[in-house]
């Protein structure tokens, strides 16, 4: 993950060189804006998906209640939709 993250910053830090701007899409603040506004609502529900996949796989692995996997289960699918949902608006 730390690779990858340094790639990221050596990239940024090449393009942002290379067409002599401070900051990415500096020119497109619009689509900066809306980029901006689409993470607010898609990093909370990865955050929850995450968080419930987790409890699926420790579920499965303890042979515990039933009901509580279906809860988490649906809460995959439901911020799922809501990722799917960014996704195609941004596009």
């Amino acid at each position: 993950m730390k690779l990858i993250y340094e790639e990221y910053k050596t990239t940024k830090r090449l393009l942002l060189k290379l067409t002599g701007h401070k900051d990415l899409m500096e020119n497109f603040p619009v689509g900066k804006a809306s980029i901006e506004i689409r993470e607010q609502i898609v990093l909370p529900l990865l955050t929850i998906q995450q968080f419930a996949l987790k409890q699926i796989q420790e579920l499965q692995n303890s042979d515990e209640n039933s009901e509580k996997l279906e809860v988490y289960e649906k809460m995959v699918m439901r911020s799922l939709f809501g990722n799917i949902n960014a996704s195609r608006n941004s596009a």
